[in-house]
């Protein structure tokens, strides 16, 4: 099974979410299996469907003066924060290629993220009842997606970075008080950014093969 693998750096939120749509259309009309975006962005929260918004915890002028974007999206879950030191993944697969089951999508690239940190040797759990992964009592991963056609869009976000986990303090993340963790937090170094997304592609290569 393959699918195309194109790495966006950088980006605000809103052109990698005009990027995916784009990408939807181009497999809907297409044959390959998919096509996995990764980045990174700059500051911005984002409500799911369901979303409420008192979810976030400070008043739309503070946003504006800390220039935190607000966007209410079309993905499951509640609200999140994205920011520079998060790797996200937007795997834009049509499930008609793999298993048209949403859940079971959930729980693969639950297992992404799982065998991701096995490979940093820490021990990264599922928590029933909600979509994510813990470290402890720690969320590290978050994951909401959306499916048109049997073709999923938006994804997971994976926090890489100690120093991206102030935002977080800002928002109920995923409407539950919570608290979050980096992979540099646990690991107590400094971790690059290039070296976890290359292990984050061979998780993906391996689970959805």
């Amino acid at each position: 099974m393959r699918f195309r693998v194109s790495d966006l750096g950088l980006i605000d939120f809103e052109k990698a979410w005009y990027i995916q749509k784009e990408a939807h259309l181009w497999i809907r009309d297409n044959t390959l299996a998919g096509w996995l975006f990764f980045c990174q962005h700059h500051p911005v929260i984002t409500l799911g469907r369901l979303a409420r918004q008192d979810n976030i915890l400070i008043a739309e002028k503070q946003l504006k003066e800390k220039s935190l974007a607000c966007y209410r999206i079309e993905r499951g879950g509640d609200v999140t924060y994205h920011g520079p030191g998060q790797l996200t993944a937007y795997p834009v697969f049509n499930l008609n290629h793999f298993k048209k089951d949403i859940r079971w999508f959930l729980r693969q690239l639950e297992e992404v993220a799982i065998s991701l940190f096995a490979d940093f040797n820490i021990i990264a759990t599922r928590k029933t009842g909600v979509t994510g992964v813990w470290v402890e009592d720690k969320k590290i991963a978050s994951i909401g997606i959306a499916v048109k056609n049997w073709i999923t869009y938006h994804g997971m976000s994976i926090i890489i970075k100690r120093t991206d986990l102030e935002n977080f303090n800002l928002i109920r993340p995923c409407g539950m008080d919570i608290g979050t963790t980096s992979l540099e937090s646990i690991l107590n170094q400094d971790m690059e950014m290039s070296e976890v997304k290359e292990r984050l592609h061979v998780q993906f290569s391996r689970v959805f093969k």
